[in-house]
This record gives C-alpha cells, structure tokens and sequence, in this order.
C-alpha cells in the first residue's frame, strides 16, 4: 500500500469538507483543489468550477480513460449532531477493530471517491500505460446543472471509458436508471363546493396519479427492473368552498435503459387527462457492455456488478461508463455523513489494480 497516498487523500477530503461546496457554489472548494493539485505537480486547468487534469504524457494514438467524480453537495440535511464542516474522526461503533470513521458534508457523496480517484491517477501516472488518463473534478452534479460534467464534453479528448466515483461499495455500476420529471396539470371547472356543480380538477389528478402508480411498463430491465414513476409533489385549492379548477402535481420517473425518456413522456401523456410537460429528457439511463475489458476485470477482483437505481454524471456522458467508488449509497444525502478512512484505502488500491495496463477497448493501440 502506498502509505503517502493515503494520507495526502485523507487530509484533502478533510480540507474538503472544511470548505462548504454548494451546487452552483463550488468556488472555494475549486480554488482549494486548483492550489493543491498544481502544488503536486499537476497542470490543472479550470473552467467555471471545473478542474481538468489532461497530463504532459498524452498521447492521442491511445484511447482515453477518463476519471470523474463531483467536487459539489446537497444542501445540510436536518438532523446533524455535528458541524457538517468539521471533518471529524471517531472511532466506528459499529466495529471493534480500530476502525475510523470520517464525518462531514460531502466526505461519502462523493469527496472520499473524488480524492481516492485522484490518488490512483497520481501512482497509474508513474508508469507507462496503454492508454491515457485524464482527471475531471466536476460540478453540479448534485443538480445535473449546464455548468458541470456538460459543459465540459467539448473539452474533452475523445473518450473511450469513464470512471465515475460515486460510493458504490467499491462495486462497479454497469447501468444506472434515468430521471425525468414531468410536471403535470389536470383542468375541471370551479364551482361551489357545496353544490354539486363544477368539475373537481383533484379527481381527474388523482386518477391519473393512481394510473402513475399501478401502471407496469411491459420491457423490464433485468439489471434495473421496471420503470419507476412516481407522483411526489401536489398543489390544488384555494378556498374550503371552492371547487377547484387546476390541480397541479409532479411526478419522478426512473427509466431503465429500455425506454428513452421521450418515449415515457409520450406513453404517459397519451394515457393521462392531464397535461404533461417534461423539464428536461436529456437524463437517460445509462449502462457498459457487460463484456467490457474494465467489468471482466472486476470480476476477476471477485467485485459484483450491480444495477444503480440513483442518478450521476454518468446520464450525461456520451461514452461507455461504469460508476464505482467508496462509501454507500444509503449514507448520501443524510445527517451526520460519513465515510470510513479502511473505505479509501481500499478504494485507491482496487482503482489501481482495476486500471493500471488496461486496454479500454478492443482497438489496437
């Protein structure tokens, strides 16, 4: 194990989290990852909150691997014990071997795949590999903004794989579900409430949710299972006496790689009363032949790949991805985050024993 690596991720992510990194307000977190980087020998490149590592041993006659992770969080949950940019170590409770466990905003989702990441870039750049690695620090990822991973497509050499660290497990993602949401309004006609007048515009809303809701798309995926559509906002009503005429609900729909997200939206207006209005169909679920040199490696690592129901970066990028990383996912998003320091360690060595001598495709190079 390389001893400096470890260490030089683990105080990273801890200047990391000190740093709060909003979507959208990932600045000071950028200019700290700019300085540290460039101070270890690194020519990195920003754009926005972007930063690009694209290494002086390039070489365009080889296929590209391009490794990814967000340097962005969510918003602070309700419910921290602790201060969420107070990286803190503890011992793990949970464990009686002398595990550690770091706490902060960010150190699961995704700092711990982030720095971990950059660690295997760091030691795969030492040798001469069969193919380049360049190194993509993003933002927004946390809201699939225009100013992260998409504005950045243009910039890249042509890629031949992805890796994005996400905290899988150190499990590799070969597919991952698509997100589209639909905003939808069903119109009655207002009317007194307490005569039978009108046309309540909640009825027509809630038949068309409960045909959301039981409704079985016939193509199941069998790594993502069905598709998931899901009403979860809702908003009718003004007055107690009035009957409504607009009723306006939201619904979350996870495609699964079988149908594109314009082909549900077209299914689901079809069939519901009321109008449909998607806010965006580029975030199509994504997925890696299983056959892939990168998965048949894993699983020679004895690592299971795996269907993601949760979204990445990976829903943007126009090129074979799989997602991988330290930490799980049922720690994102929550109170009192964290990741274990064993979890980037481990993840460094397999991001290496993964990567070094890969040949991402079957060209010749």
């Amino acid at each position: 194990m390389d001893t400096e690596s470890f260490y030089f991720a683990v105080d990273t992510l801890k200047e990391l989290i000190a740093r709060p990194s909003f979507s959208r307000e990932e600045q000071l977190a950028a200019d700290f990852l700019r300085e540290t980087w460039s101070r270890d020998g690194q020519q990195v490149s920003r754009y926005g909150n972007n930063l690009l590592i694209i290494p002086e041993t390039f070489r365009y006659n080889k296929p590209t691997v391009l490794l990814n992770s967000h340097i962005d969080t969510v918003k602070v949950a309700e419910g921290w014990t602790r201060d969420p940019f107070s990286p803190d170590e503890s011992p793990d409770g949970d464990a009686d071997n002398g595990e550690i466990r770091l706490y902060g905003l960010g150190s699961n989702d995704a700092g711990a795949s982030l720095v971990s990441l950059y660690a295997a870039f760091r030691r795969l750049s030492l040798a001469e590999q069969p193919c380049n690695f360049i190194f993509l620090a993003s933002a927004e990822e946390e809201v699939s903004g225009s100013g992260g991973v998409e504005s950045m497509l243009s910039r890249l050499p042509a890629i031949a794989l992805g890796v994005v660290g996400e905290p899988t497990g150190m499990q590799p993602a070969i597919a991952e579900r698509g997100l589209m949401v639909l905003d939808c309004e069903a119109t009655g006609r207002a009317g007194h409430a307490a005569r039978n007048e009108g046309i309540n515009a909640i009825d027509i809303a809630l038949a068309d949710i409960q045909w959301l809701h039981s409704h079985r798309f016939p193509l199941v995926s069998p790594l993502l299972g069905e598709v998931k559509a899901t009403a979860t906002v809702i908003h009718a009503g003004e007055q107690h006496n009035v009957i409504p005429d607009r009723c306006r609900f939201t619904a979350d729909v996870r495609s699964n790689g079988l149908y594109s997200n314009a082909e549900l939206c077209r299914i689901i207006a079809d069939r519901l009363r009321s109008s449909v209005t998607p806010r965006s169909l580029r975030l199509n679920a994504s997925h890696i032949n299983p056959e892939h040199p990168l998965i048949r490696r894993a699983e020679l690592l004895g690592l299971q790949p795996f269907g993601s129901p949760t979204l990445s970066d990976q829903a943007l990028m126009p090129f074979p991805t799989v997602k991988i990383g330290p930490g799980l996912s049922s720690r994102s998003h929550t109170a009192d985050e964290y990741v274990r320091l064993s979890e980037i360690r481990e993840a460094i060595e397999i991001y290496v024993r993964l990567l070094s001598g890969l040949i991402p495709d079957d060209s010749p190079c």
